[in-house]
């Protein structure tokens, strides 16, 4: 084990992938570099899921170990500013809820409000979209609704702010407005509402493709928001439609050979493009989640199977330990900032490709989850 990684429960060969997945992620994981960071908590909302679903202790006091580097004794979250207006930086903060639950610590709740406050004062577009960041003015990007709309929809429920369910289906809704393709019925990256951006289509304020990850993160925050949602609110049944539709979408277009999706989802024969690992994971825990929960019919499950099975032929590998590696991982990917990134093909299939990226561990984590409990409750699929 590495100098300061986290414990990790012991598996054998015949273990889930799932525990299998945690015991790797774990294994690597140095807490004295962590940060309070929309991909760690990726990673830690698989490790409290296989907590609740294992009540094996051990998931629990990493859990606890991660969220405790960053939340001081008043509340206060170290390295998080609330002025930057970073909605990123609200993604971890899904993880206070069970521990204000469990343990009902103060400190915990007084960094969910913080974190709430951020919301109330965050920067809109003018008809009140949550921007990206503060420093990307008049942009919604599709990443942006996984960062913030699970932890406000659990805050609405925990804390009974009903009025604030309107606010964010109004998030998600809008936002397919603006970015769904019409033909195809893709979504693209991100919309600029003033059009300023070089990246910016003039006539329609969108980015220029259908990046897989990104699309990812918002199948996998409507399945989440769902969790929260009021079963009556009149529009609980168009967030579900729309998770349909981009699905359906995304579906057209996995790979016949291997199960997977490309980095740039409708351009797989174009040369440079990958079959990527974080995308085609949100992608599975979105259809098996969806499924799970009734939002999809049991005929879904194939697609999610043959993705799975996709990243375990093709981008899965063992190192010496038995730890398992991701591979085919994209690293980052934005628009605008400085250096400029202008959302062309040739950006996207550039930017490095990598392993064992949190990014694509933490999405294959909760896919292994998802489908590992989709499958159990549709034991005839």
């Amino acid at each position: 084990m590495q100098p300061g990684a986290l414990s990790q429960p012991a598996v054998v060969a015949a273990t889930p992938w799932s525990l299998r997945i945690a015991a790797s992620a774990l294994s690597r994981y140095t807490l004295s570099e962590a940060r309070w960071h929309y991909t760690d908590g990726l990673l830690f909302k698989g490790i409290f899921q296989l907590w609740h679903l294992t009540g094996d202790d051990r998931y629990w006091q990493n859990l606890v170990a991660y969220v405790d580097r960053f939340v001081d004794a008043s509340g206060g979250i170290r390295s998080y500013t609330l002025e930057e207006y970073n909605i990123d930086q609200i993604n971890p903060g899904k993880l206070l809820f069970p521990l204000y639950r469990v343990t009902g610590e103060e400190r915990y709740r007084r960094a969910i409000w913080l974190l709430r406050e951020q919301l109330r004062s965050h920067p809109r577009t003018h008809e009140g979209g949550f921007w990206h960041k503060k420093i990307y003015p008049y942009q919604m990007w599709l990443d942006g609704i996984y960062m913030g709309a699970p932890f406000y929809a659990e805050f609405a429920a925990a804390f009974d702010e009903p009025a604030a369910f309107d606010d964010l289906a109004f998030q998600i809704i809008a936002l397919e407005k603006h970015t769904r393709e019409p033909h195809t019925g893709l979504l693209y990256h991100a919309w600029d509402e003033s059009r300023q951006m070089p990246w910016a289509n003039p006539a329609t304020g969108c980015s220029p493709h259908f990046w897989g990850r990104a699309i990812g993160w918002y199948v996998m925050a409507i399945n989440d928001v769902l969790d929260f949602f009021p079963p009556q609110h009149p529009v609980r049944s168009e967030l579900i439609a729309i998770l349909e539709r981009a699905l359906s979408a995304v579906a057209r277009l996995q790979d016949k050979a291997t199960g997977l999706w490309w980095q740039v989802l409708d351009q797989g024969d174009r040369p440079g493009n990958y079959l990527e690992a974080s995308g085609t994971s949100m992608f599975i825990y979105a259809i098996a989640r969806g499924v799970r929960n009734g939002y999809l019919d049991s005929g879904w499950l194939p697609v999610a199977v043959r993705g799975f099975n996709g990243l375990l032929n093709h981008l899965v590998t063992l190192d010496d330990e038995g730890r398992i590696d991701l591979h085919g991982i994209c690293s980052t990917a934005g628009l605008g900032g400085n250096p400029y990134r202008d959302g062309s093909f040739e950006y996207y299939v550039g930017e490095p490709v990598i392993t064992n990226n949190l990014h694509g561990v933490g999405a294959f984590l909760n896919a292994a989850i998802e489908l590992e409990s989709a499958l159990t409750s549709n034991t005839g699929v």
